[in-house]
């Protein structure tokens, strides 16, 4: 099974930066400072992560500080899962 931050980086690699050769940046690298996704994008995630890894996010959760950088959705989604369960 793939890491939550392989899984991400591989979804915007292919997703959203269109790119065949991965994800270019680190997983602390801001999304936003460094024009990454835009808020359309930001939508793709909050799509994709609840598919993915079966966690529901509410619209005050769609913020910077979760949805910022690979580390911090990757982050996010753990609390998601460990407090479904």
């Amino acid at each position: 099974m793939e890491s939550i931050e392989a899984t991400l980086r591989a979804f915007i690699a292919e997703s959203i930066l269109f790119s065949e050769s991965g994800y270019p940046f680190e997983d602390s690298t801001s999304f936003l400072d460094n024009g990454i996704v835009d808020s359309m994008s930001v939508m793709d995630l909050v799509l994709f992560s609840e598919k993915e890894f079966g966690v529901t996010i509410n619209d005050p959760e769609i913020t910077p500080e979760n949805f910022d950088s690979i580390e911090n959705l990757s982050n996010f989604i753990r609390i998601k899962k460990s407090s479904k369960d």
